[in-house]
């Protein structure tokens, strides 16, 4: 059956989940929290120190006999000078300035450890741990592009929600409330005078808030087409060569970067309009300090310096707090289009899981049986239609027929990449959905036309299912696959580097490896899909004489399309559009008028 379709969700939706994550994370958050809304403090207290200084001079040059009002009780000794006064004020200024410094570091390295160090690594590792247990249909309907975008931007973007929303906006209200006390205590009237356009920078916010949200989801799926086109280019770069296409290879990259690029300067545009629009606002608040406010010191209601200018600096500082929600609105709708994405992956159920009440499964006898088995790629495509067909234990079955006839279907559903959609697969007398999925596929060996391996030594592309193997393991198995002798060979032996893909190793060797890495785990079925078809004859041969030596003993299933390895099976089943066709030895089908006779007689196989 088809994999689910990817789940959706609603604003409110994702903003639980993304809440809920936040609380795990609650005690960084906390303190990142304490230490900002300190430095918010800190920062009324510079001013406020600014301030006095600036009434105290006034004080001195006009001689006035009410000296302003020093904090905490704290007056100057009489016999101070006013230079000893400004000394202690320009001290307490400057001193407050090194400890919001020192607390500004403080709160970026809690901001760093909090997002990178522990949001953004779990949050790859359990959208990759996902990955991991979903089935072969969620690969088959998601390229590997997107995928990467997926676990390296989307999950940066989720951690905004974290520092740049969450944290954010429990500062900025911290602050918003601070700034407006301290507002509101030096003169309530000029405070409510100042905040009439707070309404409008509300109304900005929300409205260019749901643009943005629809901008961020379209700009995903472009940076993801961009990415995919990047892999596939990347991948077929030798076609690209040999063809001489450099330029429609440049050109079809930049179609799909520059697609990115106009779809960013319109989030641009829209940001670049609405940071203006709130700062307009904001100044009308300036404005109106500056002649409502100015009036009242003239007037002598306010004193200038911890009145008007402190008022004016508190002023600035709060006007900052409402740019702020600009930016919170920004990484809200950035983070809500990640979280759909990562979300995506995290809820997705693999279709292939264990039952309830799965068996453990320690070692199979290897007998295999279809029993009225159908199967489908994509629902209204059927690719096996009611297979039919049981295999005792050790048997070898070759798997022939023409492309598109089912056989890499047939031979994916022994270990479980899929599940029949009718019938069922038993092994060993059971329902292969009745054991351990973990168990059955290490039962299972398996290799495929394309083998590939991992950037690592020899020993550890061997051992790769079985990362405790001994070094004796590792060689009895390569001997198996007939690979010890060419190993020996290499400049460093067994641990010689592999490098990217096996790039330094003939296709021959390649192949012999992943033989040798299926028989480390002494598998009771050995699966082989075409594993000759990129060889040249000499080295099909050399591969065919270790397939001889690897298929002892155990249930093997080989797929070919080049016959001459056929004459290792005990029984071949032909496949034609998905059906059983013909069963028979080589000799009976050799002399059976159909594909398999047709096919050697093309190929010349005696």
């Amino acid at each position: 059956m088809p994999e689910a379709s990817p789940p959706t969700y609603t604003q409110r939706e994702l903003l639980r989940r993304l809440s809920a994550m936040a609380w795990k994370h609650r005690s960084g958050c906390l303190t990142l929290i304490a230490q900002q809304s300190s430095l918010v403090l800190l920062s009324l207290a510079g001013l406020g120190g600014i301030g006095l200084g600036i009434d105290y001079v006034r004080h001195v040059l006009e001689h006035t006999d009410t000296a302003p009002g020093f904090p905490f009780g704290w007056q100057p000794p009489t016999s101070w000078k006013p230079m000893q006064v400004l000394a202690v004020l320009s001290a307490w200024v400057f001193g407050v300035a090194m400890l919001r410094a020192w607390l500004s570091y403080r709160a970026a390295l809690t901001n760093s450890r909090l997002g990178q160090g522990r949001i953004v690594v779990g949050l790859r590792s359990e959208v990759y741990a996902k990955m991991q247990r979903l089935s072969f249909r969620f690969f088959d309907a998601n390229t590997t592009g997107p995928l990467i975008n997926r676990v390296t931007g989307d999950t940066q973007a989720v951690r905004l929600f974290l520092d740049g929303v969450v944290v954010q906006s429990v500062n900025t209200l911290l602050a918003f409330a601070f700034y407006l006390v301290c507002l509101l205590r030096i003169h309530p009237g000029l405070t409510l005078a100042c905040l009439l356009p707070l309404p409008f920078v509300w109304l900005t916010v929300i409205i260019f808030s749901g643009w943005l949200r629809r901008d961020y989801n379209a700009n995903r799926d472009l940076v993801d087409k961009l990415v995919l086109t990047f892999e596939e280019l990347m991948r077929g770069i030798s076609i690209v060569k040999a063809f001489a296409l450099e330029p429609w290879a440049t050109q079809r990259f930049d179609e799909a970067n520059d697609a990115v690029r106009v779809q960013k300067r319109g989030i641009f545009f829209k940001l670049s309009l609405l940071h203006p629009l709130v700062g307009l606002l904001n100044h009308l608040s300036m404005a109106v300090l500056l002649g409502y406010g100015g009036w009242l010191a003239i007037q002598g209601r306010i004193p200038l310096g911890t009145g008007l200018v402190v008022f004016a600096g508190v002023l600035q500082q709060l006007a900052a707090q409402v740019n702020a929600i600009a930016g919170i609105a920004d990484n809200l709708q950035q983070t809500l289009a990640g979280a759909q994405r990562v979300f995506e992956i995290i809820d997705t159920q693999p279709e292939v899981r264990d039952a309830p009440n799965a068996a453990s499964l320690n070692r199979a006898r290897g007998e295999l049986a279809f029993e009225n088995v159908s199967f489908a790629f994509k629902e209204n495509n059927t690719v096996l239609h009611d297979i039919n067909f049981a295999v005792k234990s050790g048997e070898r079955i070759a798997i022939v027929g023409p492309t598109g006839a089912g056989k890499s279907a047939l031979i994916h559903l022994i270990p479980r990449f899929y599940d029949p959609d009718a019938g069922c697969v038993r092994l060993d007398g059971r329902d292969l959905c009745e054991w351990k999925l973990e168990d059955v596929r290490k039962q299972v060996g398996l290799v495929f036309q394309e083998s590939f391996l991992f950037s690592a030594s020899v020993a550890a592309n061997i051992a790769f299912g079985k990362p405790d193997a001994t070094r004796e393991q590792i060689e009895r198995a390569a001997r198996l696959a007939a690979a010890h002798e060419f190993i020996e060979r290499l400049p460093q032996g067994y641990d010689s580097l592999v490098q990217e893909n096996g790039s330094n190793f003939s296709g021959g060797q390649r192949q012999r490896l992943a033989l040798a890495r299926a028989l480390i785990l002494d598998p009771a079925i050995l699966i082989l899909d075409d594993p000759t078809a990129a060889v040249d004859t000499e080295t099909e041969a050399e591969i065919l004489r270790a397939l001889d030596s690897a298929m002892k003993g155990r249930t093997c299933f080989l797929i070919a399309h080049r016959l001459g390895a056929v004459k290792y099976a005990d029984r071949i089943v032909v496949l034609d559009q998905g059906r059983i066709v013909a069963t028979g030895t080589h000799e009976e089908l050799s002399a059976r008028e159909g594909y398999y006779r047709d096919a050697l007689l093309a190929q010349s196989v005696g």
